[in-house]
């Protein structure tokens, strides 16, 4: 009972800061600002008593530009759902070197930039890109429409993270509850059979945190996959960021979405007949 308690205060914490993040408000970022503030100070004292040793020091202070955060932070971020689906995928395609690949919604400054560092890239997204970027031809179109124009057109497709907000509204699509269905059906429509599939969802008990995004059920995604993708393989991320690569999805596996609340599923498919 004390332990169960404990949990809900936890988890009763966790929503309500997730909450306050979400209106722009960092509790945590707020603490470390106070914290890092009579060290900048005094780096900035200390600083400028050196720099009078130089009549004409070759950059000047103009203005003052504090960065109270980053004495607490680390090196990088080489965890999370983001990084490594964008990395994992990016290899396998080097690996595969489709003769067409199609992406589908993935992230730009992520997945489809580690992919136009070594090949051409086609992308598909409701939202539009200004820039033009070598390797990178995009297209602004919506992918639930049915039936979708492209049909057998490609080798390889992928869609990350990104299929959990159709239908939602979230990115100006049109609001529909089985959007991410009609995507489905859609990345199955694009690829030749016998070509390959990339899906990432996020993983943990079936819902919606409206309007920004689905999460799935392990159980869930393998019945949508099955009859029309046969699983190569299936990895996952934890909610802690670390990734398990090329996991059998077992039926405790299953029956416990990975332990996880929200992680990210990484499926790795061929089209079927």
């Amino acid at each position: 009972m004390v332990k169960s308690s404990r949990v809900n205060r936890e988890t009763f914490v966790k929503r309500h800061y997730r909450f306050l993040i979400l209106l722009g408000i960092e509790p945590l970022r707020i603490i470390n600002t106070a914290r890092a503030l009579p060290e900048y100070l005094r780096n900035y004292r200390a600083f400028k008593r050196l720099e009078r040793g130089d009549s004409a020091p070759a950059f000047p202070i103009t203005r003052r530009y504090p960065m109270l955060n980053d004495r607490t932070s680390g090196a990088g971020a080489a965890r999370g759902g983001y990084f490594h689906q964008d990395l994992l995928v990016a290899r396998r395609i080097f690996e595969n070197n489709p003769a067409r690949h199609i992406d589908i919604g993935s992230r730009i400054d992520g997945f489809v930039a580690h992919v136009a560092s070594f090949r051409e890239i086609e992308v598909l997204d409701i939202r539009p890109l200004s820039e033009q970027v070598q390797n990178i031809r995009f297209r602004q179109v919506d992918f639930m429409q049915e039936p979708f124009p492209l049909a057998d057109c490609c080798d390889s497709v992928s869609c990350l993270h990104a299929l959990e907000h159709f239908g939602l509204g979230r990115f100006g699509d049109p609001l529909d509850p089985e959007g991410h269905l009609k995507g489905f059906r859609n990345l199955h429509r694009i690829v030749r059979t016998g070509g390959r599939c990339y899906l990432s969802v996020p993983l943990g008990p079936q819902r919606i945190e409206y309007d920004a995004h689905r999460v799935f059920s392990l159980d869930y995604l393998l019945r949508m996959v099955s009859g029309r993708f046969r699983l190569d393989r299936f990895s996952y991320v934890d909610d802690s960021g670390a990734l398990h690569e090329d996991v059998r999805p077992t039926p405790e596996l299953i029956a416990t979405d990975c332990e996880c609340t929200f992680g990210c599923a990484i499926l790795e498919m061929t089209k079927v007949a």
